[in-house]
């Protein structure tokens, strides 16, 4: 058995239609990172309070180091959580607010300061460590809330959206700080956020829920390249992955407007006999605006006229309509259009994703 187990998990609130959780199931190994991610209302941070034991389980059972917990208390589940309002007493200082937790659990008071110490250190608060919350950033506000759950020494670390309240700038040191922290400490770690940047640079393996129910599990990149449906393909990534309406007939892909290209035959293996109407999918560095690409598929060059530019430093992204549909090329710094401009494009056919036009799943082999 994993670490933790989760066994088709149902969260059903009273008088609810439908449930919030539906059917979760999922294994997490010792020390490791799980991001759960997905649009607000996806039931993500529910099943994470189910873990800790602040929501109860409707259906299913969970088990936390071979110990079923459905009717354990939180604080006999052997948890520390951080939350995204950080959750600190404002009359406490730094260090009475990280000592606080270890007082209510009668450790020794020699222990309490040798681990307060540690936290102080490791996390860079020793300059703050006798001011109050009032008096700190946001982003040492939530290393205070962080040390709090470092030094009570516990099997599982659950973070409800922890940096959802700090800046961007914040956002980038707090994520490299927690990963040095779980590097460190080796706590299995269950972290809930909306921002797909966060999952995907932190966690060793994602979540995805849509509605309750979950898409897909699996590493960043896997993810990334083999999106099991519309949902994933669209939800991991920045800009979004483009999506078509298209008509595959023989080898022939034709869009909206009555363009076509020519499909290669290893496409068309992985697609089987699948033909007709059907959903494709191009992330926008796959979508090339360079002489090397449009020689080599230049038979299937395409042709758009530049609405929209984003200049964002070390690459542009530039939007046109193109198969009736609104499109981001995501191209070099030195690819520069200026709105208003006619440009030549290719797509880069080995990197297309075709899902079913009803079911919206992937029919990629």
């Amino acid at each position: 058995m994993s670490f933790i187990e989760l066994k088709h998990i149902n969260k059903k609130y009273e008088n609810a239609e439908r449930n919030s959780v539906t059917d979760f199931t999922l294994s997490i190994e010792e020390k490791e990172f799980i991001a759960f991610v997905g649009p607000s209302g996806c039931g993500k941070s529910t099943t994470l309070r189910m873990i800790a034991g602040f929501e109860d389980i409707t259906g299913g059972d969970l088990y936390i180091d071979g110990v079923r917990v459905n009717e354990t208390a939180p604080r006999d589940r052997g948890i520390a959580m951080v939350f995204q309002n950080y959750a600190l007493y404002p009359h406490m200082t730094v260090e009475k607010n990280i000592a606080y937790g270890l007082m209510n659990m009668k450790v020794p008071a020699g222990e309490i300061k040798k681990k307060v110490d540690w936290a102080v250190k490791i996390l860079g608060l020793e300059e703050f460590r006798y001011r109050k919350p009032k008096n700190l950033s946001g982003g040492q506000r939530q290393r205070v809330a962080l040390g709090r759950a470092i030094v009570k020494n516990q099997k599982v670390f659950l973070m409800d959206e922890p940096l959802s309240n700090l800046d961007a700038k914040l956002r980038v040191s707090m994520r490299n700080e927690i990963s040095r922290l779980h590097r460190e400490l080796g706590t299995t770690t269950i972290y809930v956020t909306h921002d797909q940047v966060e999952a995907m640079t932190m966690a060793d393996r994602i979540v995805i829920m849509k509605e309750g129910v979950m898409q897909q599990v699996g590493r960043p990149m896997e993810l990334y390249e083999h999106p099991v449906n519309k949902f994933v393909a669209g939800f991991i990534g920045s800009p979004q992955m483009n999506f078509y309406p298209v008509v595959l007939e023989d080898n022939l892909l034709k869009f909206a407007d009555g363009s076509r290209i020519a499909m290669p035959d290893v496409m068309l293996e992985r697609l089987g006999d699948r033909r007709g109407e059907m959903i494709m999918g191009i992330r926008g560095e796959d979508i090339k605006l360079d002489e090397q690409n449009m020689e080599l598929y230049q038979k299937d060059r395409q042709h758009a006229v530049v609405e929209n530019t984003e200049v964002m430093g070390n690459e542009n992204n530039l939007y046109f309509t193109f198969g009736g549909s609104l499109t981001v090329a995501r191209v070099s710094k030195y690819e520069i259009s200026q709105i208003g401009d006619a440009i030549d494009f290719v797509f880069s056919p080995l990197k297309m994703h075709f899902f079913d036009k009803d079911t919206e799943e992937s029919i990629l082999k």
